[in-house]
Parts: structure tokens; sequence; C-alpha cells
């Protein structure tokens, strides 16, 4: 037995706390300490010793490519997110947009070539509902206009638009700049099965994370620039690009199917088939309709289990990249 006499005579080392696991406490001890003074190439040795415990995972910045020209005979995409006043398509103005251009080959993206970004002052106050999703106020877009000439020539020579909300960002460019109704169009939430490929969920800041990245999200021009790098990236375990993936999705063609006068009991079993409403203010169907790759199939199931006749005729139509998302279909 020691007593207190005993223990006084012996003289115990204080632990260090560090704040780290002991085995790499030494080593992220001094990049910590080189970190403080502000020196990045300590914060990267620190952050991969944490990585290399199994017990952190660190998200990094991203940061957007340095444009540079594309090469000749390089295919061109554009990535695109506006911020508006609403959600209603129709009557909905443009705050900003901002775009990203960059080339492709094989798929596979090269560079980005230039990019864009720009402010307009509504008809209205902004609601402070937006605002506080964007962060755009009426002091930073009075007075400000954007040039729809510098937009034509930005998109000119553009092979296809890419947006991560394209149902929604196609129908509000189409009203502002007619070059875009004549543009392919592809959307990088809906084009990618993310949560098969093993994602959180198609959300940007869930991409991010799932590749060890973190952005300014709702800004327009950082938010173009995070779509572009989980376009640029392989899709785990495939050695495929996000954007050869979307690219090729994009490329088949789909059908949209109204299931026009079917009975209104049925409408939860079309809802839960993925059938959205359409209240044909727009001129199309007042119908349930949805969009699917195999169009026979889609009329079996409805002549079988809604119209329970095998003979009724079914609206169909096929739908391509260059009338996808549009309020023209």
């Amino acid at each position: 037995m020691i007593n207190k006499a005993s223990m006084r005579r012996y003289s115990f080392p204080r632990p260090r706390l560090t704040g780290l696991p002991s085995r790499v406490a030494p080593e992220a001890a001094i990049a910590k300490d080189r970190t403080v003074s502000g020196d990045a190439e300590g914060a990267e040795t620190m952050a991969r010793l944490l990585e290399a415990t199994g017990d952190y995972k660190i998200l990094r910045r991203l940061v957007p490519r340095t444009p540079q020209p594309a090469n000749a005979g390089d295919r061109i995409g554009l990535v695109v997110d506006l911020e508006t006043t609403g959600l209603d398509t129709a009557k909905a103005e443009i705050l900003e947009i901002a775009a990203i251009k960059f080339s492709y080959v094989d798929d596979r993206i090269t560079s980005v070539i230039d990019t864009l970004q720009a402010f307009q002052q509504p008809s209205v106050p902004i609601p402070p509902t937006i605002t506080a999703l964007t962060g755009i106020t009426d002091a930073m877009v009075e007075g400000q206009k954007i040039d729809n000439t510098a937009i034509e020539q930005f998109v000119s020579d553009v092979h296809i638009v890419i947006a991560h909300n394209a149902a929604y960002d196609r129908k509000i460019a189409e009203r502002y700049w007619p070059t875009f109704i004549h543009r392919h169009w592809a959307c990088s939430a809906m084009g990618i099965d993310w949560k098969g490929h093993g994602f959180g969920g198609a959300r940007l800041s869930y991409l991010l994370a799932d590749y060890a990245l973190f952005h300014d999200a709702h800004r327009a021009l950082d938010d173009c620039h995070a779509v572009l790098e989980i376009l640029a990236r392989d899709l785990p375990g495939t050695g495929t690009t996000g954007l050869a993936t979307l690219l090729d999705f994009s490329r088949r063609p789909q059908y949209r199917v109204w299931a026009d006068g079917a009975p209104f009991a049925l409408k939860d079993t079309l809802k839960r088939r993925g059938y959205r409403w359409n209240d044909g203010s727009d001129g199309r169907p007042r119908s349930w309709y949805v969009d699917v790759g195999d169009r026979d199939t889609e009329l079996d199931y409805l002549r079988r289990e809604i119209y329970q006749r095998r003979d009724v005729d079914i609206l169909s139509r096929e739908i391509s990249s260059l009338d996808r998302f549009s309020a023209r279909v």
C-alpha cells in the first residue's frame, strides 16, 4: 500500500491532452502548431493524419477550377443556375444567373472555359423568404440588369445545358432567352441514380460531402462549381464519371404518358407510381402524367390496372433532351 508520503516521493507526469488519438498525437500536434501560424500545408498534414486513424472524415473546401481555353474539337457544355423571386415558373422573375462553360472529351470534363454571373432587379421587392434562402437583397440587385446579348453569345456554342433542377431552370431560362429553347438539357439531380451509387441523396451538400467536399451553398456560381465538380469525378466503384452517366441517360429517349380520364379513386395509385398532376392551364391535358423509358410497359399497366380495358387509346409522345423539362412539352 502506498501512503500519501510515498506518493509525494514519486512524480507522475500529467498527460498532455491534445484532443487527438494518442497514436497520432505528436505528429498532429506539430501540424496543429504549424497551422496556427497560417500554414496551409500544416493543416493538410493534420487532416491526413486524422483521416489515417479511420475515426474521422475531413471535408475540404471546394476550390473552383481555373479557366483555360478549350482544345479544338472539344465539345462544350454549360452548367447554369438561376435565383428567382418564387417557385412559379410562369411568373417568377430572375434575380441572378450564373453559368460555367466547360469542355469535355469522351464524356470527361477537360477544362473550365469561362464563367458568367449577373444580377437583375425585379419589378417587385424581393420576398423575405427568398432573401433568406438565397442571400440576395434588394440592395444587391438595385439598378442591375442582365445583358441579354451577352447571355446569347455565351450560350451560342454550347452543346448541352446542365442544371441541378432542370425542370425549373429550363422553363425560366426559356422565358427570358430564346437560345435556351434550342439546346439539349440534362438534370444533374434526376439524371443520375445517386442513391443507387451509394450517396445519401441528390442534394448538392450531400453529394459534395460524400466526395469529402463542402462549399458556400445557395449562391448561384458556387452551386455551378459544385455541380461541375461532382460531374467531373468518377462515381464510386465504376470508373465512369458523373458526366458520362448523365449524358448516357440524356441521350436515351423518354416517353410522356398521360392517364387522361383515369378514375379519381385511383389518383393515389398513380401518385405512388410517380405520376404528376397537370391542371391544364398550360394547354396540355388536365390529367395525370409520367415520363418513362419503356412506353409499352407503361401503356400495358394503364390498360390493365387503371382503365381495365384493352381497347382504350392513351396519349403519349416521345421526349428527347431537346425538349425534356421544357414548358412546351
